[in-house]
C-alpha cells in the first residue's frame, strides 16, 4: 500500500512534518524511516528536548564529554541541541536538495524568555543559524508583539523563520505582512529572495480546548433546550473554522499582485503550517485536525502517533477550503454566544510562552539531574 504521508504531498501540496527529535532516532535510523515514509521536515520545541533528555541514556555520553570540558549544566543544552538539530538538518537534506529549497526544514526554538524582547529574540535567532550553519534549518519565534518585528528583521537578514504561537488570525495577517516586508527589503537592497524561507504556524486543537469549555460553561447556564442544543452544536468545530479562515486570508496575500512580483524574482510563498495536531478530545475523531486540514501549500507538523493513525486510516482529499462559509459561521456564532474568540487566543499565546518557558527551566533541571548521576556513577 503506498503511503499516505507522501500522497499527502504529491497529490495535495501537504508537506507532513514530525513534531518529535530524540538523540537515538537520529543514530539508529529511525528519523530516516520517517524521511523514507514521507515525512518531509521536522519540528523541535523545548518540551520535546526536556522529555528527551530525562528519557533513557540517550545523552549521558554526550553529557559526560562535556563535563570533561568543563561546560557548565546550563550551558550544555545549546550544545545538546546544536548536535541534535545539525544531524536532523543533514538526514533532511536530500528532501530540502530535491525541493529546491523549499522543504526538508529543522526547527528550532529560541528561548520564550525572549518572547518579549525583539533585540534578544533577534540576537538569539541569528546565534542559532550562525552555531548549527545548515541552509534547512528554521529557527522559531513566537509571534508575539515583541517577536513580530524579530522575524521580519531574521528574515530580511536572511534567517529562515518558522513563526510559531499563532492562534488569532489577527496576528497571522501581521506575521504575512512582516514576511512580505522582509522580502520587498532584501528585494530594495539587491539581495536574492530564493533562499528565504518561512512557515507560519497556526496552532489548532488547544483552541478546541478552550472554546469547549466556555461552551460547556454556557450550556450548563441556559434554561432552554434550544439554546442548550445550539450551543452543544459549536464544540469541537473552532479550530478548523480558524484555520480554514486563515488559510482564505493566506490565499489573499499570496495570490495578491503585490506578492507577485515578489514571486517573479524567486520569493516563495510563507506556507501555514498547523501545529498542535494531534487530537485532545478523546471523544473527537483521532485525525480531526489533519483530514479536515489538507490543501496545497501547508504543512502539517504530527506527532509520531498521529502520523501512524493518518498511515492507517487517513483520508488523502483536498477538505481546507470546504465549508468556508459554514467555518465563518461556526465563527459568528461563537460571537453571539458572549465567546470571545481575540480573548481565547491571546491567553493560549500568554500560556504557550509560559509552558514553553517552564520546559526550558526543566531542560536545566534535568541536565543538572543528570549530570549528578553521572558524577556520582563515576565516584562509586
Amino acid at each position: 500500500m503506498a503511503s499516505r504521508l507522501k500522497e499527502l504531498y504529491e497529490q495535495q501540496g501537504q508537506s507532513p512534518w514530525l513534531d518529535f527529535i530524540r538523540r537515538n532516532m537520529l543514530n539508529d535510523g529511525g528519523l530516516q524511516g520517517y524521511v523514507d515514509r514521507g515525512i518531509r521536515g521536522v519540528t523541535a520545541n523545548p518540551t520535546i528536548f526536556a522529555q528527551a533528555i530525562a528519557a533513557g541514556d540517550d545523552y549521558d555520553a554526550q553529557i559526560r564529554a562535556l563535563l570533561e570540558e568543563g561546560v557548565p549544566p546550563p550551558d550544555m543544552f545549546e550544545r545538546i541541541a546544536t548536535d541534535d538539530i545539525r544531524k536532523a538538518c543533514d538526514i533532511l537534506a536530500p528532501v530540502f536538495d530535491a525541493s529546491g529549497g523549499s522543504d526538508g526544514f529543522v526547527s528550532i526554538e529560541v528561548s520564550p524568555e525572549k518572547a518579549y524582547d525583539t533585540q534578544g529574540t533577534i540576537d538569539e535567532a541569528k546565534r542559532w543559524w550562525a552555531a548549527i550553519d545548515r541552509p534547512n534549518l528554521m529557527v522559531k519565534i513566537p509571534a508575539t508583539d515583541a517577536g513580530i518585528p524579530a522575524i521580519e528583521e531574521c528574515l530580511a537578514a536572511g534567517v529562515n523563520i518558522n513563526i510559531t504561537l499563532i492562534f488569532a488570525i489577527s496576528f497571522y495577517e501581521r506575521v504575512m505582512e512582516a514576511y512580505v516586508r522582509a522580502l520587498e527589503r532584501r528585494l530594495d537592497a539587491g539581495q536574492s529572495l530564493t533562499a528565504t524561507n518561512s512557515v507560519a504556524s497556526f496552532f489548532v486543537s488547544r483552541v478546541d480546548t478552550a472554546v469547549d469549555k466556555l461552551i460547556e460553561e454556557r450550556v450548563e447556564r441556559a434554561t432552554d433546550s434550544g439554546t442548550k442544543e445550539q450551543l452543544r452544536a459549536l464544540l469541537g468545530k473552532a479550530a478548523n473554522a480558524n484555520a480554514r479562515v486563515a488559510y482564505q486570508q493566506f490565499l489573499s496575500v499570496f495570490g495578491s499582485d503585490r506578492f507577485a512580483k515578489l514571486r517573479a524574482v524567486g520569493g516563495k510563498v510563507q506556507r501555514p503550517l498547523w501545529a498542535s495536531t494531534g487530537t485532545k478530545n478523546k471523544a473527537y475523531n483521532d485525525l480531526l485536525y489533519v483530514d479536515n486540514l489538507i490543501g496545497p501549500d501547508t504543512v502539517n507538523t504530527l506527532p509520531p502517533a498521529t502520523i501512524d493513525a493518518f498511515e492507517d486510516h487517513g483520508v488523502v482529499a483536498r477538505t481546507i477550503d470546504l465549508g468556508v462559509d459554514d467555518a465563518k459561521s461556526v465563527l459568528r456564532r461563537l460571537d453571539e454566544a458572549g465567546i470571545s474568540l481575540d480573548d481565547v487566543t491571546d491567553e493560549l499565546q500568554s500560556a504557550g510562552v509560559e509552558s514553553f518557558s517552564k520546559s526550558f527551566v526543566e531542560i536545566s533541571d534535568t541536565t543538572s539531574k543528570k549530570v549528578a548521576e553521572i558524577k556520582a556513577k563515576s565516584a562509586a
